[in-house]
Parts: C-alpha cells; structure tokens; sequence
C-alpha cells in the first residue's frame, strides 16, 4: 500500500508508529502500568503465543492471551504492594526496533494500522538478569487523534522453551 492510499485509508505512518512504540516501551519500563492499560481500546486483545508460528490462541495453550478485562487484572495485580513474584520489582529496559507497516491487501483496514516491529527485553530482578527477544505485531487505530492498541501479538524467539514467572508486560 502506498503512503497515499494509507493516509486515505487512515492509517499512519511509519514514524508515528514508531514513536508510539517507544512511548509504549517506556510505560513498560517505568512500571507505568496504568498508563500503559489505557493505550489499549475496550475491546483490545494481548497475546503471546506458546508455539513458534501459532494461528490461533483458540486452538493451543498460549503464555498471556488477555482481553481488556484480563488486562485490568494483571495491571491490578502488578499495582498490589503484596505481589511475591515482584518482590523486589523487575527492572527492565526495552529497544524497539524494526518497525514496519505491514502492507498487503486485507493487513490495513479503515482507520487501523497493522505495524511488526522487533524487540529485545533486559529484566532484573533478585541479581538475575533475563533477556527476552521476539517480534510484536500490533494494530493500531486512531480514535479522536490518539492511537490506541486494538490487538498486540508477541512472538518471543524462545516461545517453545520452559519460561519461569512471566509476570512483566512484553
């Protein structure tokens, strides 16, 4: 899709996409939860899937397959000083990079934005260091001159490998 037919379309461009990417990574890691909650839209979908190439979250066991109101939970979860898994808290520290409008016909519908992107995670927590690498495809839409996650996708290198305690946002 051309950049034309895009804008007519209502999608965004390359550069917006990527500077709401970094603005969600940043949410992220300064544990800015709630914040980082309302960048999705009410009907928003977040999956990590638990099998490299994984079709569908229906079919197979998924890591995280959250709707807004999982969502909700898991934030008031990371909020609650009682949480043991986050005793101390993880600190991470995101890049995001790579980021592309996935063209094709069908990828841009009216008013969203289908946007790749990689990414690399460095959490610390009790003198551990974890690195999480993988790819996110994220609809994006832009509702009254704010963008807003419609579905996030994340498709972690290592998906298929035992995972301990993934409790922090991808």
């Amino acid at each position: 899709m051309t950049a034309t037919a895009r804008k007519a379309a209502g999608a965004l461009a390359r550069g917006d996409a990527e500077d709401f990417l970094i603005h969600e990574a940043r949410l992220l890691d300064d544990a800015r939860f709630d914040e980082w909650l309302a960048l999705f839209t009410p009907e928003a979908h977040y999956w990590v899937p638990s099998e490299p190439n994984q079709k569908s979250a229906l079919d197979t066991v998924s890591l995280m397959y959250d709707d807004r109101r999982l969502l909700e939970t898991r934030v008031r979860r990371l909020a609650s000083p009682r949480i043991y898994s986050q005793e101390p808290r993880s600190r991470t520290s995101r890049i995001v990079t790579n980021v592309t409008i996935e063209g094709g016909a069908g990828s841009t519908t009216q008013g969203s934005t289908e946007v790749r992107s990689k990414f690399m995670i460095v959490e610390y927590r009790r003198e551990e260091q974890r690195i999480f690498a993988g790819t996110y495809r994220h609809t994006l839409v832009s509702t009254g001159g704010d963008i807003r996650i419609a579905f996030k996708r994340v498709d972690l290198v290592n998906c298929d490998a035992p995972l301990d305690g993934l409790v922090v946002p991808f």
